[in-house]
C-alpha cells in the first residue's frame, strides 16, 4: 500500500503549502496568547516601563511578541521549509537571538547599545553567512552593481534600521502589527507571482502569526507585542524586502519579475521607514542623540489632533495601501521618478499634519500655519 508523502505532496502543491502555512500559523499563534496573557498576570509581568511614551495608563502584559515568535517559528519548522535563496538555519537564528534580547527588554530593559551589538550581531548572520545582501541598487544614483564590502555595509545598515523603524512605530495599538501585516501580506504575493514559494511561505507565516496575536492586541489591548514582536516583524521584512530586490535586479541574463523593485520595496515600506528617518533627522538636526525617545513620531501626531488608536492606526494604514497602489500603477516610469513622487507625498502629508497640529494648537487656520 502506497503511504502519503506530506514533504512531496507539499512541493508539488505550492499554493496548497503557502495557505497550510498560512492557516498554522493563526493558529498556533491564537492558542499560545492565552496563555501567554494568563502567565504574565499571574506572575505581573506587566508594560510598566516608559510611562511618557507610552498611550496607556492600565497594566497590559507586554509579552505578546513570544506568541508572535514562536507562531512563526513552529510552523517554519513543522513545514520544513527549505530555500536555497534564503537558508532557513540561519534566519531563525538571528530571530531567535533577536527574541532573547527582546524578551529581556520587555522584562528587565536592555541599554540602547546592547540592543544595537545584538541587532548587529543578528544581521551578521544573515548578511555573511546567509548572504542576504543588497548587491545592486538598480540604477538608483546611477548605480547598479556595488563591491561586496559596500553591499554588507549596506545591507546591515538596511536590516538594523527596518528592525529598529517597526519598534519605533510600535506605539499605539495595532499599528505595528497591522503594518506588519501589510507589508509581509504585500511581499507574499509578490512572490507567488514571481513563483518563489519558499520566499512566499515565510512571510505568510509571520503575517499569520501576527493576524492571530492582533485581536489581543486591538483596543482596548489585553497584550503588546512589545520589543520581541517588534523586533522580530522588522527583521523579517527586512529580509523580505533585501531579497524582493536581489531577485528583481537586471542581469545579462535575467530581466526582473517585478520593475522597478526599489520604489515598490519604498512604498510597502514608507510607514515605518519615513516615520523614523523624519525623526532621527529632527533629532540630529536638533543636536540630540537620534535614539532619545520622544513623542514625535506620526502617530503621536495623529493622536493630536483627536483621533482614536483605530482611526490613527486605519489612517495610517490606509496611506500605506494608497503608496503601494501609486507604485504599483506607475512602475511604467521607473525609478527614479517613482522614488521621488513618493517621497514628495510622504513629505506633503507630513508638512498638511504640521499645518493641522499647528491650526489646532492656535485656534486658526491661517495660512501663516504652514510655515511656522
Amino acid at each position: 500500500m502506497e503511504t502519503f508523502d506530506l514533504p512531496i505532496y507539499l512541493n508539488n502543491h505550492p499554493l496548497i503549502c503557502c495557505i497550510l502555512v498560512f492557516v498554522s500559523s493563526i493558529l498556533i499563534t491564537l492558542a499560545i496568547i492565552p496563555s501567554i496573557i494568563f502567565v504574565a498576570k499571574t506572575h505581573n509581568l506587566y508594560d510598566n516601563f516608559s510611562y511618557f511614551r507610552k498611550q496607556h495608563l492600565g497594566a497590559i502584559p507586554r509579552l505578546g511578541g513570544v506568541g508572535i515568535y514562536t507562531g512563526f517559528t513552529v510552523t517554519l519548522l513543522f513545514f520544513d521549509l527549505t530555500d536555497k535563496i534564503t537558508p532557513i538555519n540561519y534566519l531563525l537564528a538571528s530571530c531567535m537571538i533577536l527574541s532573547i534580547m527582546g524578551i529581556k527588554d520587555d522584562l528587565l530593559g536592555v541599554n540602547p547599545r546592547t540592543k544595537l551589538i545584538i541587532q548587529l550581531i543578528t544581521s551578521l548572520i544573515l548578511v555573511i553567512p546567509g548572504n542576504t545582501r543588497i548587491s545592486s541598487l538598480h540604477g538608483v544614483f546611477g548605480l547598479y552593481d556595488i563591491s561586496y564590502p559596500a553591499s554588507v555595509v549596506l545591507s546591515l545598515l538596511t536590516i538594523i534600521f527596518i528592525i529598529n523603524s517597526f519598534n519605533l512605530i510600535d506605539g499605539i495599538d495595532g499599528l505595528s502589527a497591522m503594518t506588519g501585516i501589510i507589508v509581509n501580506s504585500v511581499f507574499s504575493a509578490l512572490f507567488i507571482y514571481m513563483g518563489k514559494y519558499e520566499l512566499a511561505a515565510i512571510s505568510l507565516a509571520m503575517t499569520g502569526a501576527i493576524i492571530g496575536f492582533i485581536q489581543f492586541n486591538i483596543t482596548p489591548a489585553k497584550i503588546f507585542m512589545g520589543d520581541t514582536g517588534a523586533l522580530i516583524i522588522g527583521l523579517i521584512s527586512a529580509v523580505m524586502a533585501i531579497k524582493f530586490l536581489e531577485l528583481n535586479k537586471f542581469t545579462p541574463d535575467h530581466n526582473p519579475d517585478v520593475f522597478p523593485a526599489p520604489a515598490i520595496a519604498l512604498a510597502i515600506l514608507i510607514i515605518p521607514v519615513s516615520d523614523s528617518l523624519r525623526v532621527f533627522i529632527l533629532r540630529i538636526l536638533k543636536g540630540k542623540s537620534p535614539f532619545l525617545a520622544d513623542r514625535n513620531h506620526i502617530h503621536h501626531r495623529i493622536l493630536k489632533l483627536g483621533f482614536t488608536h483605530m482611526q490613527t492606526t486605519t489612517l495610517l494604514i490606509g496611506v500605506n495601501l494608497l503608496m503601494i497602489l501609486i507604485a504599483c500603477l506607475f512602475a511604467s516610469y521607473g525609478n527614479g521618478f517613482l522614488l521621488i513622487v513618493i517621497s514628495l507625498i510622504a513629505l506633503m502629508l507630513n508638512w498638511i499634519l504640521s499645518y493641522l497640529i499647528r491650526s489646532k494648537e492656535r485656534e486658526s487656520y491661517a495660512l501663516r500655519n504652514l510655515f511656522l
